[in-house]
């Protein structure tokens, strides 16, 4: 290896831990050549070959490095790569490992399973069947759980207290949002591994591992109460971008499917399931790829995906940049520069089963020249291969990768417009037929949609053309700021969640905490903003990036500095706060440790019980590994 890639590498691996370090482990994302020679050489033998961007399949370190070192180590020795693994000697993989995996993955987790459930709480419910409110099924991604569903009043949330506490083995972050059938909680995990936890005590009744990070949400099939299907499928997708379906009764695997061929295509918005397919959106890593003045960018594009529900059949993709990226020019390495590239959309779409549609958006382009469906928000037709009936862009010019980032010295592959950074990182809200008559509101009960951006500025438009009705600033905005992961809507009322942790150059004081409007006419109806109760602590910040839940009267929100709070929906008057940044008795032994609260996996009400993942080791936030439960005290 020559010195030259030497300090390219080394360069490429700090733009990394600049975006993705995990908080409180910044000694896991060094670079490459602080992290042991002997992994380091067996890495370049044996692995560099594929890995570092030569073969088209083949997942990028960046991705590897990633990966808890549980997983990495299952993967050689029974996983997708023990063919190469049993090339290795136990040492030999040991320092692989070693080399690649974060050094405090294990610091702050159990590695023990909970106990495993009785016949009684093993047995499937066939009376619980999962509820449709935008968690995979059918959504218009409101979020708002109703009453009969959540099982807990306004007036009881004050009362509530911890029941029970789980700890993600082998984490320091927790992200998939809990999904609830047959009696069980299904919860995916860094590791990889897929959860089935009996949802009143945490007992365990299966556990599938899957070949990387399990980021997404668990879609599960639904059916009527009195039916008993003999399968029943749950989709979800890992960090490398596949597909998968499994039995959510044994855990069983039924298919896996892959939603994109390029090297560093990601999945982390929950997979949507109507009418026999599923629907995945397909995000990106390249972004950080290209740092690297040696690498060629960029050559990604974002896409929606449909799959044959049934057996994984790829029944077509719609890609957000309808040209094939080609060579533009070279950079000043001499490397060859593609266009256009970028738009990666990782939020969930939303579904528009009257129109036959789905909505979703996009972030920015990678390489310039920017085009028009980055920054936007897209209309597409779920039975027509994903025709596009519309795009609304409301950021032009906004194209950046990780070359551009202060701390990076080289920054050959930056573009040009070297833009902001600001995608729409949550799914828009379809709200049907809102009363929008009377003095100084637009339209007259027109469907709208409603979408937050990480400019800080939340949108409403028509859902038949993409029409902008009215736009609102909530906050600065930024690339850490803005509206991140998801809002949630309780008829015209929309809660709109802030970040806004960074300095950014502005005339617009910054607004971080959470915010309602008026979905008819985008009216700021109320505002709390975050005190800071940071006092020191690293990697600590009052934003709320995580996505908010909605159930009557009440809007529950995870904050990164740990709080989570219950705020009464007409007011904002918080009702009732757990600091989460803590440990917790896990009922899989020792402690759950709580963190940043971050990311689309945000506060699910089912049956009386509030579900919370904390911990968000990730990109300057606090590690944690905890999925903690909470009830209403009697």
């Amino acid at each position: 290896m020559t010195a030259d890639r030497q300090g390219v590498q080394t360069l490429t691996a700090l733009a990394w831990a600049v975006l993705l370090a995990a908080s409180a482990g910044v000694q896991a994302q060094l670079p490459a050549q602080n992290r042991g020679a002997a992994g380091a050489g067996i890495y370049q033998e044996h692995c560099a070959a594929c890995h570092d961007g030569r073969v088209t399949r083949a997942p990028q370190r960046w991705f590897l490095e990633m990966m808890s070192a549980d997983a990495l180590r299952t993967a050689l020795e029974t996983g997708v790569m023990r063919q190469q693994g049993a090339a290795l000697s136990p040492a030999q993989r040991d320092a692989l490992v070693a080399y690649l995996a974060p050094a405090n993955a294990a610091a702050t987790a159990s590695t023990a399973l909970p106990p495993t459930c009785s016949a009684a709480t093993t047995r499937f419910d066939f009376d619980a069947p999962p509820f449709a409110s935008g968690w995979g099924i059918d959504p218009e991604n409101t979020r708002f759980i109703p009453a009969a569903a959540a099982g807990l009043e306004a007036r009881d949330v004050p009362r509530l207290r911890l029941q029970w506490a789980f700890a993600y083995p082998g984490a320091t972050r927790a992200r998939s949002q809990p999904s609830f059938a047959g009696g069980a909680v299904l919860v995916g995990s860094q590791d990889g591994s897929v959860f089935a936890l009996d949802a009143a005590s945490g007992c365990l009744r299966w556990r599938y591992r899957a070949q990387a990070e399990v980021r997404t949400g668990i879609t599960i099939t639904p059916w009527r109460v009195g039916q008993a299907p003999r399968v029943i499928p749950a989709y979800f997708a890992d960090l490398v971008g596949r597909i998968y379906a499994i039995d959510a009764v044994t855990g069983r695997e039924l298919w896996i499917g892959r939603a994109s061929e390029h090297p560093s295509a990601t999945v982390t918005a929950q997979p949507v399931l109507h009418r026999g397919r599923v629907y995945a959106a397909v995000s990106s890593r390249e972004v950080v790829a290209a740092a690297d003045p040696l690498y060629p960018c960029c050559s990604f594009r974002g896409s929606i995906v449909a799959f044959d529900a049934a057996n994984g059949r790829l029944l077509w993709t719609r890609y957000t940049i309808p040209e094939t990226p080609a060579v533009v020019g070279h950079n000043s390495r001499g490397i060859e520069m593609l266009a256009p590239s970028g738009a990666a959309v990782w939020n969930s779409p939303t579904v528009d089963a009257r129109r036959g549609l789905l909505y979703f958006g996009t972030g920015q382009n990678y390489s310039s020249p920017a085009q028009g469906s980055s920054d936007a928000i897209l209309a597409i037709e779920m039975r027509r291969g994903g025709a596009i009936r519309w795009i609304r862009q409301t950021t032009p010019r906004d194209a950046w990768n990780a070359a551009c980032v202060m701390f990076v010295r080289d920054k050959t592959n930056c573009p040009a417009e070297n833009g902001r950074d600001l995608d729409y990182g949550s799914p828009p809200i379809l709200l049907r037929r809102l009363d929008t008559t009377g003095p100084g509101l637009a339209g007259a009960g027109r469907d709208r949609l409603v979408a937050g951006q990480k400019s800080g500025v939340v949108y409403g438009l028509d859902a038949a053309d993409g029409r902008v009705l009215w736009e609102r600033r909530i906050g600065r905005g930024g690339n850490q700021g803005g509206q991140h992961f998801g809002m949630a809507a309780e008829g015209h009322r929309v809660f709109v969640p802030i970040t806004d942790n960074e300095d950014w150059a502005s005339d617009v004081p910054p607004a971080p905490g959470l915010h309602a409007v008026d979905a008819r006419d985008g009216r700021l109806l109320w505002s709390v903003i975050a005190d800071n109760v940071c006092e020191g602590r690293k990697y600590c910040d009052p934003g709320i990036s995580a996505a908010v839940t909605a159930i009557p009267g009440v809007v529950f929100a995870g904050h990164l500095d740990g709080r989570f709070r219950a705020y009464e929906s007409a007011s904002g008057r918080v009702l009732w706060e757990e600091q989460t940044d803590r440990e917790y008795p896990a009922t899989n032994g020792g402690v759950a440790h709580g963190g940043s609260i971050s990311g689309a996996g945000g506060p699910v009400i089912v049956g009386g019980r509030v579900y919370i993942n904390s911990g968000y080791g990730y990109s300057w936030h606090m590690p944690g590994n905890a999925l903690l439960v909470f009830a209403a005290e009697k």
